[in-house]
């Protein structure tokens, strides 16, 4: 009998993880990625340690370097690393290493904070490294990297990163408690990967999964999604992944052979999963996402209801809400005050346009000129042109712009 792989030991260790907390939660439906954010303002506080590091140790200590615990060892290079923190950076790096630590007490046995600042991740200008088994899990990224307006702003909050090793190695019923510490420190959720894995395969295989989109089954709400077809989308082809869903719109699902993932394509087995992945773009991602993950996951459509059904599986569906959509009167406003400045400001200019343009020339710089001006560009195209029109005759005919467009 050959051995088993390291690829397989580390397949059937997942595999193992995942039934585990199947069992601990009784819920089907697995956190397999999370990101959140909360603002220094309600980040925790810096432990008396952290505020104050002690001097580094003597090196003629009278205990030697091999007596003291790996514990002592990393805390002694971490408080030397804090007293070298320029002063403005302090108060941030502190509390972004006490959310850290905070995080990897809910994951469990484990998980610890690299003693090294690292170079940050997605416009944040450094990070602390969450660790399992001496690899990078997760991170908390803290300072901006920039000076711009939006990374001013962003440099006034603390962001936590948790990749899917992190969730599936994380003690069992771990998103409960971490959903109540986002709660505590009035976090912002800006990503979380629901998965429902099927360990035999999903009746019908991957080809009934593109049968079921052809068929209009992923439609919502009258609405078919995009959809990507990735990999030997042939007859009998593995390692195959299905798309469907936009991540610009906060809602993408993934269906793929998760055996072939884990295992390699010659140990693969019929493991399939399905990966709805939610981003708080348009959507606002509430902390029950974490408490109760198969009804958001039911939620998102009736194709995942019955998924959820097929499981064998109880849920009760709740939809992730999108943003309210900017109020009527907001965009009225916006039209009436741009309708306006036309009259006023640039009236005598545009009635000289129209009179001695050409009509190719007006064509072409109309048709350059698409984008909606700044004030306007947070509305839709359509949701303009119907107010505008209207606030434009309203304006024009209460003789505001009589003067300055008359020919």
């Amino acid at each position: 009998m050959t051995n088993p792989t390291p690829l397989v030991l580390d397949g059937n260790e997942v595999k193992l993880r995942l039934q585990a907390e199947r069992s601990h939660t009784r819920s089907s439906v697995h956190i397999d990625w999370l990101r959140f954010t909360v603002n220094l303002r309600f980040a925790p506080v810096s432990t008396v340690e952290h505020l104050f590091p002690p001097a580094q140790r003597d090196e003629f200590d009278l205990q030697s370097e091999h007596q003291r615990s790996e514990d002592d060892r990393r805390r002694d290079k971490l408080c030397h690393l804090l007293r070298d923190i320029p002063d403005p950076d302090f108060a941030a790096s502190t509390q972004a290493l006490e959310l850290a630590n905070n995080v990897c007490e809910i994951l469990g046995q484990g998980f610890t904070v690299d003693p090294e600042m690292k170079k940050g991740h997605d416009f944040y200008r450094h990070r602390w490294s969450i660790v399992r088994a001496g690899v990078e899990c997760g991170w908390v990224g803290f300072l901006a990297s920039g000076e711009s307006p939006r990374q001013r702003a962003q440099s006034k909050t603390i962001h936590c990163n948790l990749y899917g090793v992190a969730c599936t190695f994380a003690a069992p019923g771990w998103s409960v408690p971490m959903a109540d510490y986002v709660d505590e420190h009035r976090g912002l959720i800006t990503r979380c990967d629901l998965a429902l894995d099927f360990f035999e395969g999903i009746s019908g295989g991957m080809d009934r999964i593109a049968t079921d989109y052809d068929n209009g089954c992923m439609d919502h709400l009258g609405h078919r999604p995009e959809h990507n077809m990735v990999g030997a989308w042939r007859a009998g082809g593995v390692g195959r992944s299905f798309y469907f869903g936009s991540k610009a719109a906060g809602k993408q699902t993934n269906v793929y052979d998760k055996g072939v993932q884990l295992y390699g394509k010659q140990d693969a087995t019929g493991w399939q999963r399905i990966e709805l992945r939610y981003g708080n773009q348009k959507r606002l991602l509430v902390t029950e996402m974490l408490r109760r993950p198969a009804d958001f996951f039911a939620g998102a459509s009736l194709w995942h209801a019955q998924m959820i059904e097929e499981h064998g599986s109880i849920a009760i569906p709740e939809p992730v809400k999108t943003e309210p959509r900017l109020p009527l009167e907001t965009l009225l406003a916006e039209c009436t005050r741009n309708a306006r400045w036309l009259f006023s400001t640039a009236g005598k200019s545009v009635a000289l346009a129209l009179r001695y343009m050409d009509l190719e020339t007006l064509s072409s710089f109309v048709e350059h000129e698409a984008e909606l001006p700044g004030r306007l560009s947070k509305f839709k195209r359509s949701e303009v042109e119907s107010v505008y029109q209207k606030v434009f005759k309203k304006i024009s005919g209460s003789g505001a712009g009589h003067t300055a467009l008359a020919y």
